[in-house]
């Protein structure tokens, strides 16, 4: 992993907190002029530091405002059963996350619904797509903190 100087942090950083800014104003707060700014955005972008830019919503003025957290243990751990329970969670859209954990459960889902019945159905689809040991589900009161925004170092060389 080649790491990324001062420069780039901070434009990975200014994107980070807002995507809509534009070339002359990332440019302007790290430092550079336009040219050689978009020059690094674009290698960011195809060396894979930067995956995508998009605009985040809140879940509940869009009518998600039941945010659940699955944890699934696999009854195998057969690449087989781990290849289709990938294609199967990732084609789930309110599967917002899927990690493969090491613990207690294997895997650990976010999932973002409208509400206890759109969850219901998710979970019988979830449930009747392949065998699972056990499923825990643990439901969002509040969201008290939330960023997508990595905190990287912009201080130091």
């Amino acid at each position: 992993m080649e790491e990324l100087d001062l420069i780039d942090r901070k434009i990975v950083s200014e994107l980070m907190r807002d995507a809509t800014l534009s070339l002359a104003q990332i440019a302007d707060r790290v430092g550079l002029s336009q040219t050689p700014c978009w020059k690094r955005i674009q290698k960011l972008e195809t060396t894979g530091v930067l995956t995508r830019r998009v605009a985040i919503a809140d879940p509940n003025r869009i009518g998600f405002g039941l945010t659940v957290f699955v944890g699934i243990e696999a009854p195998d751990h057969s690449a087989e059963w781990r290849e289709h329970f990938t294609e199967m969670v990732t084609a789930i859209p309110e599967v917002m996350e899927v990690y493969r954990m090491a613990g207690q459960m294997d895997y650990l889902l976010r999932v973002s619904v409208p509400d206890m019945a759109a969850f219901d159905r998710l979970y019988k689809r979830l449930t009747d797509a392949l065998p699972i040991k056990n499923v825990t589900s643990n439901f969002a009161m509040e969201r008290l903190a939330y960023t997508t925004a990595y905190p990287i170092d912009t201080t130091t060389r």
